[in-house]
């Protein structure tokens, strides 16, 4: 994903999806569809997301994807079934 972000404007000016190839739905549906589900101003992405926990120690060694011993925020999908309404 993609943000782009203009000097004084708290909303993203674009948002892109690249998946490679590997997707089933239009990129550019499910670029229309995040900022409907998920606040990705850096605010709201602060406060999903809770980057300032001192967890980052932990991920130093052996990186974070896919392991469920770190308690990630970033790692949790619990709006999953809103962005599947979001892109129908």
């Amino acid at each position: 994903m993609q943000l782009t972000y203009a000097i004084g404007r708290a909303a993203p000016i674009n948002v892109g999806v690249d998946r490679h190839g590997t997707g089933k739905l239009d990129e550019a549906r499910l670029a229309a569809a995040l900022p409907r589900v998920f606040d990705l101003a850096p605010a709201g992405i602060v406060a999903a997301l809770d980057p300032t926990r001192p967890i980052f120690a932990r991920t130093s060694a052996y990186g974070h994807f896919g392991r469920d011993d770190l308690a990630s925020t970033w790692e949790q999908t619990p709006r999953i079934d809103d962005l599947r309404r979001a892109c129908a």
